[in-house]
């Protein structure tokens, strides 16, 4: 499965265009994930990409849903093509 989840802010900076590809493993439907139009499946890797500003709200949000977190991958920054 991948999920991609796309936020951010109008920087300007180097970081606020870097974004970073978790693989997690081990998410389970609890309370939190009851309010979401989809379930959870506890048996598979999910793709995780969050922009750098997202960062630390992921993690712990990774880590409320009793995810383990088994790689990051940093992307390379978007660039605007005219």
């Amino acid at each position: 499965m991948v999920y991609q989840i796309v936020s951010g802010r109008g920087n300007n900076s180097i970081a606020a265009n870097r974004s970073f590809r978790f693989e997690v493993i081990g998410l389970h439907q609890n309370e939190v994930t009851d309010n979401n139009n989809y379930a959870i499946r506890s048996s598979a890797s999910v793709f995780i990409t969050v922009p750098f500003s997202r960062l630390n709200q992921e993690l712990q949000r990774i880590n409320r849903l009793g995810g383990k977190i088994v790689n990051i991958e940093p992307l390379a920054p978007e660039t605007d093509q005219a």
